[in-house]
């Protein structure tokens, strides 16, 4: 994979799966200004911005030469995906994103996201039931929107493992998995 002409990536997946983290990495290594689409959809608090106004700002950013975005957001998913130059999708099972989101809670409870100012990490029933129905909820529609993209420009991982050695193997080194400190 030729790195230096990758200028738009999408992360893609299921809550929990590690998009910010592969996001911050990733972004570094390619030089390429980050967009936590989460940061977007909420204010200071976890307070949600207007849905319409939130997808003009993702639409404006994928206008620009460079960038990375990490998050699934159904109704601007498609327009992302044409004009992406790769598309990592985290195809995580269940187990583990709700794993992951357990793990999180405990190393950062009560702290402030880094990727969402204004927003403590937190854990509540609301957002275990979502994270435990994203995938039979959501997974067939990103599979669905991965149709007709070029095979070379998408990338799936079935699990951290097969991520992590990925990242190893391009970038001659281990993710930092604690850029939230």
């Amino acid at each position: 994979m030729d790195f230096t002409k990758i200028c738009k990536v999408s992360i893609i997946g299921g809550p929990s799966s590690g998009k910010s983290t592969l996001a911050e990495n990733l972004g570094r290594k390619l030089n390429l200004p980050i967009t936590h689409m989460d940061a977007i959809n909420y204010n200071a608090g976890w307070e949600e911005v207007d849905a319409q106004k939130r997808d003009e700002i993702y639409r404006q950013i994928i206008k620009e030469d460079k960038w990375l975005m990490d998050g699934t957001y159904m109704d601007t998913l498609q327009e992302r995906m044409k004009v992406s130059d790769l598309i990592i999708f985290l195809d995580y099972s269940t187990i583990a994103k709700v794993l992951g989101i357990l793990k999180r809670a405990i190393k950062y409870r009560g702290k402030e996201r880094k990727e969402i100012p204004g927003c403590d990490d937190r854990l509540d029933f609301e957002f275990i039931k979502f994270t435990a129905t994203w995938n039979k909820l959501k997974r067939k529609r990103v599979y669905k929107a991965l149709e007709g993209i070029d095979e070379e420009k998408k990338l799936i991982f079935k699990n951290r493992r097969r991520l992590n050695k990925w990242y190893k193997e391009n970038f001659n080194e281990k993710m930092n998995m604690d850029y939230l400190k």
